[in-house]
Parts: C-alpha cells; structure tokens; sequence
C-alpha cells in the first residue's frame, strides 16, 4: 500500500496514525473560540485541523423540512435553521488554516458542495474530506478529485455498493491517494455499533489505506481501530463539553484528545511484527526465570529426590524441564543447601 502525503506528514502502513482534530460547530460562532480550538488542537498533538465548509443555501434551502422531534431542542424548527447556526463563515476559513499551519498542523476540510471546492482550492488546501452524507454526492466526488489531492472519505450511511461506487468515480476522475473512513452516523455512536472488523475489511475490498471517523465516546473505539490497521482517527473536538455547542456531547475536551493522541501512537507502537524468542530487551530478565537447586545438604552416594532438590528462581542451574531426569540420580559429592544443581554434580 502506498504511502500518502498530507502537508507534511506521511500517511502509511508504517508511519504513526494520522489524527484529525474535527472542529465543526463547536466553536459557537466566535472566531476567537475557533483559534483557541485551533491552539488546543496543536498543543494536545493533532497532525490536522479539519472544517467543514458549507453554508444553509449550499446544503439546504428554506422550507426544505421542518424538524419533528419531541426529544430535540429543535423541534419545529427547520433545517435551514440549525445549519445556519452551525455552520463556519468562510470568511474566517483563512485565518483558521493560517493559525494551524503556524502551529505545525495540516488544515482542510469537508466541502458539501462544488462552490465550496471553488473556495477551499482558492486556499490551496492539501486533501480533501468527504463526510458521511456526502459519500453519495457523485457530482461533488468528481469535482474533489478533478483537483489530484488525496480525499479522505467517510463510509457513513452507505452500502457495500455505495461505497464500491465512490472509489470508482474517485478514481476516474482522476483521484490517486483515497483513504476510506469507518464510520458510524449516529452522534454520539455506541461501541455496538462502530463494527471496528470492518476496517481490514474495507482495505482489503478496495485496495486503500484505512482509519476511523469515531463518533463515540471516549478513546477506546479510535485505540482498537489501530490494532486493525486504522491510519487515520477523526475526532470531534472541543474546548469544553459544558460550553455547548451542535457537536459538544460527543466531541474531546483537550485532555481527551492529547490522550488520544498518545494512546493510538502507543498502540501502533505496540504492533511491531510477529516475534517469538528472547528479545535483547529481556536478557537479562532470564536471570529471574527458575532452575533445580539443592534445598538440603546431601553427602555424596546420596540420591536426588523431592524431599532434596527444589525449583525456585534464580536461573543458574538445571532448567525445570530435567527435574524427572534427576530423580533418583546420585550425587558425585558433598552439596550444600542452597547450590543451584548441575550435571557435572551427578
């Protein structure tokens, strides 16, 4: 599998997870709040900054659908409504990037429309992120790919057909370096229903480096997702859960995503490759495995036996294994308590 660049960080097989911090609404409309996202998201390690860039015309219009929801603030409310509010100005877009790359991150974003492709170019972003909803959009698809910079896409409330299809038309037009997301679209997803075993599994089907768009709680999904090849993790962030905001409930406060930084890069760390035997690392720690030791004095002409021969650490004498073998052997001299067995004794 081939490596991909983003800005500069390599996304591969052997290179570290690549984490994005997912920024959405949750800087509430307060540009300050956005930069300080921004300078969280670079303290607590994130390799990326994401936006998403849309606005209520170029994702809905008016009178579209009316929310009908007991359950949610916005019942009655429309649609148009709620993306107005959660939407980012595109004119704080250069800013935003601008303070990222300062801070040492790659910065980018999901477009929702052409328009916003025509935007996010005239910025020259790196890649590209399609989100879940969007993973259908054909005409979207070929106007992303048109641009020859690596896409990210999310497999979000698609089929096997669907997603087989966004590859194709991908790559047609043009597009070499797609990284496909496992993803569950439901805010926030249980981790019954993020179906990590899916990762290998879209690798292997289309041939593509693979990661995690994790909308559940905690880092504990994002940490497995490593351990079955995930070289991306997408994760929603925030300054604080109780400030609120369209994606704060399931979003990581800072601490949570310099933990989750460190704890996915643990986990590649830990995978290595398949080894058996003494590591150089552990020779000394072979000291401390066990041996045959005399555990009463014997004379010599006298019988080895369970009541005179013990197992017990350290490791200078007869490995355990010949402790039958010894039974009912005689000793060839004196031996004192404590006087790690040897076959020259016998």
């Amino acid at each position: 599998m081939n490596d991909i660049k983003i800005g500069n960080f390599t996304i591969g097989d052997q290179h570290k997870p690549f984490v994005i911090a997912e920024m959405s609404g949750n800087h509430n409309q307060s540009l300050e709040r956005a930069l300080e996202l921004v300078d969280a998201a670079a303290r607590a390690g994130a390799h990326a900054l994401k936006l998403q860039t849309y606005t209520a015309n170029t994702i809905t219009m008016q009178g579209a659908y009316t929310i009908h929801d007991e359950k949610s603030l916005w019942n009655g409310r429309e649609l148009y409504d709620l993306y107005k509010m959660a939407y980012t100005p595109w004119e704080w877009h250069e800013a935003i990037f601008d303070r990222a790359k300062e801070k040492g991150m790659a910065a980018f974003s999901s477009p929702f429309d052409e328009t916003a492709v025509d935007f996010l170019e005239s910025l020259n972003v790196p890649a590209y992120k399609i989100a879940s909803f969007e993973n259908t959009h054909h005409p979207l698809l070929r106007k992303v790919a048109a641009t020859g910079k690596p896409v990210i896409v999310s497999t979000g409330v698609a089929t096997i057909a669907d997603i087989d299809e966004t590859v194709r038309v991908l790559r047609a037009a043009g597009c070499k370096d797609i990284i496909l997301l496992k993803c569950t679209s439901t805010y926030p997803a249980s981790p019954e229903n993020t179906n990590l075993l899916t990762i290998p599994h879209l690798r292997q089907l289309h041939n593509c480096l693979t990661g995690l768009s994790d909308h559940t709680m905690g880092i504990g999904a994002s940490v497995a997702a490593v351990a079955l090849g995930a070289r991306v993790i997408e994760k929603h962030f925030t300054l604080r859960r109780a400030d609120g905001g369209v994606d704060s409930t399931f979003s990581l406060e800072p601490e949570e995503l310099q933990a989750l930084v460190t704890e996915t890069e643990r986990a590649f760390l830990a995978l290595g490759q398949i080894q058996y035997g003494i590591q150089p690392a552990e020779e000394k720690s072979v000291f401390f495995k066990r041996s045959i030791y005399v555990s009463k004095d014997i004379k010599k002409g006298e019988a080895f036996s369970e009541d005179n021969l013990k197992v017990i650490r350290p490791a200078i004498g007869l490995p355990p294994k010949f402790i039958d073998s010894v039974i009912g052997k005689t000793a060839n001299t004196d031996l004192k308590a404590g006087t790690p067995l040897s076959w020259e004794n016998l």
